[in-house]
């Protein structure tokens, strides 16, 4: 059994009904500024661009990690829609998979000139 803290934040749930977890609403910002002040680990998120977009603006982002696949869809909702705030990111490491799938590891900060 993992237990792994989970945190999950929401803007709709009123209660986080996975075992060993705990819901955030509210100031999102403050509560991750906390729990990066904790001990442990790295915080992971899967799957919400709109909770990444938050913590790039409040500089709460330290590294990003995307998986590019090479999938043209034509249409679709963008990870940093036009008009977002600029924010310098630096290309740490990068993996090309036999698949095509290209992993992409970012630091957040100004890329080196």
């Amino acid at each position: 059994m993992n237990n792994t803290p989970k945190f999950v934040v929401s803007t709709t749930l009123t209660t986080a009904e996975w075992t060993n977890s705990t819901l955030i609403t509210g100031d999102v910002a403050g509560e991750i500024t906390k729990l990066k002040q904790q001990p442990g680990k790295n915080i992971s998120i899967s799957g919400s661009g709109t909770l990444v977009r938050s913590l790039l603006h409040n500089n709460l982002l330290d590294e990003l990690r995307l998986m590019l696949h090479p999938v043209v869809v034509g249409h679709g909702k963008r990870l940093f829609p036009d008009g977002s705030e600029h924010k310098g990111l630096k290309l740490v490491d990068s993996q090309a998979f036999n698949t095509g799938v290209v992993y992409l590891t970012y630091q957040a900060g100004q890329p080196e000139a």
